[in-house]
């Protein structure tokens, strides 16, 4: 019996283990792809991946494909009640912002760093509890005012230098159209975590691995759409990779790693709740930080490292806070929310 005492405590650290590599090892490594796609030059002409954009129809596509076959699989296998779980055709609406948020948020690229874009996309809370104050009077406790400060501050503080050298590396360096971006795309994904509440809140019984599936399918059906029907950015981006395999290479990857990050995410909120998803998720940002600095040669200001450290001690603080009840229930997301939005940020 003591045997199997102590064993059940080792199987959930290793489980653990197991998810916070799985997390950091695919979003780390997509974090180093997409600056690869920002910064890097393709090929004996020098050329630079255009349309960023497309790379999150590519990785929907991918995370739709793999998701729906675990679907298939659960169903059949009876984890799964088909008609307990949502119409396919309830995520058309938050679809959309789905598909333009994240579009917003790579093209930033294109004018801010990688750091900058992770830290800037960071602070969702800011936006979040300043509407929440000034349009539905809503109350927040101070610890939860102390955090905002600290993550508004500290992206501020961060934007108002960057190192020398580093912005040559862009492809249009340009930081308030950069943050600009990133504060669209932070707008249009409020909208889609609010649409992905509604929806569990209508079909609380309808599991993640459903949403991941189906907000994937109606993400990879606009841009379609877009990438093939009103622009024809989508056959550039076809011709670009096959006349630079090396991009290619490059652009599964990116996919491959969104779709099994998003797994992980699944597997980490359903083994461990949604707090140690969000603390992985948001350390793992830090260290997307790090290796840009290190591997790209993206080097950071002192006080940017202090703004850096702002910003997660803000992050961090309030996910304990929400853990042990100091923060408002209705400011927590949703756990299937944060799957299917667990895509590269």
């Amino acid at each position: 019996r003591s045997t199997a005492s102590m064993g059940a405590p080792l199987r959930q650290i290793f489980l653990l283990l197991l998810c916070v590599a799985g997390i950091y090892s695919a979003y780390l490594t997509q974090g180093i792809v997409s600056e690869h796609f920002a910064t890097r030059r393709y090929g004996p002409a020098s050329e630079r991946f255009g349309h960023l954009e497309g790379l999150n129809g590519a990785q929907s596509l991918t995370c739709f494909l793999w998701a729906w076959v675990i679907l298939q699989i659960m169903q059949v296998t009876g984890q799964i009640d088909p008609d307990q779980t949502a119409p396919w055709t309830s995520y058309w609406n938050s679809g959309i912002t789905n598909s333009l948020g994240p579009a917003f948020g790579m093209v930033a690229l294109k004018n801010i760093t990688y750091s900058a874009q992770v830290l800037v996309k960071s602070c969702k809370m800011v936006p979040v509890m300043i509407m929440g104050t000034l349009l539905h009077q809503r109350k927040y406790s101070m610890a939860e005012y102390v955090c905002m400060t600290l993550i508004g501050v500290g992206v501020a503080l961060f934007g108002k230098s960057s190192a020398k050298g580093v912005s040559s590396k862009l492809a249009n360096p340009n930081t308030n159209l950069g943050y600009t971006l990133c504060l669209i795309n932070l707008a249009f994904d409020g909208y889609t975590n609010a649409a992905q509440d509604d929806i569990n809140r209508r079909y609380p019984k309808s599991p993640p691995i459903h949403m991941m599936c189906w907000m994937n399918f109606w993400t990879t059906f606009y841009y379609v759409i877009y990438l093939f029907g009103l622009t024809g950015s989508g056959k550039e981006l076809v011709v670009f990779c096959i006349r630079n395999p090396e991009a290619a290479r490059d652009v599964v990857l990116f996919c491959v790693c969104g779709a099994f990050g998003q797994l992980f995410i699944f597997f980490t909120i359903k083994t461990f709740g949604s707090l140690a998803n969000t603390l992985i998720c948001t350390t793992r940002k830090f260290f997307n930080i790090l290796i840009s600095v290190v591997v790209n040669g993206n080097a950071l200001l002192p006080a940017q490292w202090a703004a850096v450290s702002m910003v997660f001690t803000g992050l961090i603080v309030s996910s304990l806070l929400k853990a042990t009840g100091h923060a408002r229930k209705n400011n927590s997301r949703h756990p299937k929310a944060l799957l299917a939005a667990g895509k590269h940020e």
